[in-house]
């Protein structure tokens, strides 16, 4: 059956718009003018969106500026967008025009036929896409962030961290270089895992502050013309209620509209993660690598069979899909930076792929954290006995023997041990004199890590 159009007007003039379609003709220009990709905005950045709408209303309502019947259907309409009623009418590209008008159009016209109001002189009233484009993309961070996140990198750092008392006892050799070093207790490498998606933790909360200003009221340049005197104000005063957040009204709207600093921020932060999980995720699938012809210090919970040909293969899945959701978000980085860069004196053009980026940025890692932590963190066991077998086999185990015999004997013992192929205790015994009870005190790990 063929699609019905019916016919919508704009300052361009007439366009044959979908008949079921909320949205108007401007929102319809773009779809033709941008069919570049499949990507469109996510349900975060247009429940933003939607709160915003809703919120100038009623801030336009008792500012005097807009009749209340107006303002209680445009409220009624932007509140059924940020429920997510008709998400499948923001149809524009995220490859559009860089301030995000197209897709603050989308929403003013959906909101608009809604609520029977005009989408420009009503439901944009006080507002430039200018201004509500990168505060919706502020809102839909800060609501990641704290809901999603940081509840997320949370959790996998008490899963860390109770590895770490769980292997506390087991030693292993260390390695630097990827060659052995003195001995360590798993539970002090963990120990560092844990730190580190704690670190990255307080880095990303640190970006909370610059998120949470709001360019609101601005409108095109920073000026804030158009906008009513209290507009701001009163706008993000009701964000935050609904939020449950404390955003504020940019100090500087003109630095708040021509610069995305505080974006490019979150995104170093959440690079800053990635890369840290990374490490993280390697570190865990090569300590697991075997079953017999690897380190097989830890053994991986098995999740899947590993391979089409290899029958009883098991394969670290859950760490390789860290890694991969890591590659992206450290690809994303590159674009949000490089977005960042491109704000040409009071706007900056590159904004909705910059929110698509980010936004998919901090699920991304949400994702993969709460997955690594179930899935694979919390099921980890060790072999305690191969991990403490390759502490008696390292030659690394001589660098106890320098303060005591000096560092060119201990050398001497190293090398002697690695050609004879025997331990540095076996050969210690018969070159460096010294009581067999004080040499078994020396090379004891537990001494050696502190953990006596």
């Amino acid at each position: 059956m063929a699609r019905q159009y019916r016919t919508e007007h704009d300052t361009m003039g007439d366009m044959q718009v979908p008949d079921d379609a909320l949205y108007g003709a401007q929102t319809q220009r773009a779809v033709e003018n941008f069919p570049i990709s499949t990507l469109r905005l996510q349900r975060p950045f247009i429940k933003a969106l939607g709160l915003i709408k809703s919120s100038a209303a009623v801030a336009n309502a008792k500012l005097g500026t807009l009749d209340a019947p107006i303002a209680a259907r445009i409220k009624g309409g932007a509140d059924r967008v940020t429920a997510g009623d008709y998400d499948n009418e923001f149809v524009i590209d995220v490859f559009q025009t860089g301030s995000g008008t197209s897709t603050n159009m989308n929403a003013n016209e959906i909101i608009a036929h809604l609520a029977q109001a005009h989408p420009n002189n009503h439901v944009n009233l006080g507002q430039s896409s200018n201004d509500v484009f990168p505060s919706a993309m502020h809102i839909a961070a800060v609501e990641l962030i704290e809901h999603d996140l940081a509840p997320a990198m949370l959790q996998l750092q008490q899963g860390l961290e109770k590895k770490a008392e769980q292997f506390a006892g087991i030693f292993k050799i260390g390695r630097t270089h990827l060659q052995d070093a003195v001995p360590m207790t798993l539970g002090q490498e963990f120990s560092g895992y844990a730190a580190q998606v704690e670190h990255c933790l307080e880095r990303v909360e640190m970006t909370l502050p610059g998120l949470s200003e709001l360019p609101l009221g601005g409108t095109a340049v920073g000026t804030g013309l158009n906008a009513p005197p209290g507009f701001a104000p009163a706008v993000i005063e009701l964000i935050s209620h609904t939020m449950h957040h404390q955003f504020r009204e940019a100090r500087n709207h003109f630095e708040a509209q021509a610069s995305k600093d505080a974006v490019c921020f979150l995104s170093g932060a959440l690079k800053t993660y990635a890369v840290s999980l990374t490490k993280i995720a390697n570190d865990i699938r090569l300590l697991g690598s075997g079953p017999r012809c690897g380190f097989g210090e830890l053994k991986l919970p098995p999740t899947q069979p590993g391979s089409s040909i290899m029958p009883g293969k098991v394969n670290p899945v859950i760490a390789e899909s860290v890694v991969m959701a890591c590659a992206q978000v450290i690809g994303h980085d590159a674009t949000i930076s490089w977005c960042c860069a491109a704000g040409n004196f009071e706007l900056n053009v590159m904004m909705p792929v910059m929110a698509y980026d980010v936004i998919e940025s901090i699920q991304l890692l949400a994702a993969v954290s709460r997955n690594f932590e179930g899935k694979c963190v919390c099921g980890l066991e060790a072999d305690a006995d191969r991990a403490t077998g390759f502490v008696e086999q390292s030659l690394a185990m001589a660098t106890v023997l320098a303060p005591r015999l000096g560092y060119d004997k201990a050398a001497q013992i190293a090398k002697e041990a690695y050609a004879s192929n025997r331990t540095i205790r076996e050969v210690a015994r018969e070159r460096s004199g010294l009581p067999e009870d004080e040499l078994n005190a020396l090379l004891d790990p537990a001494t050696q890590t502190g953990a006596s």
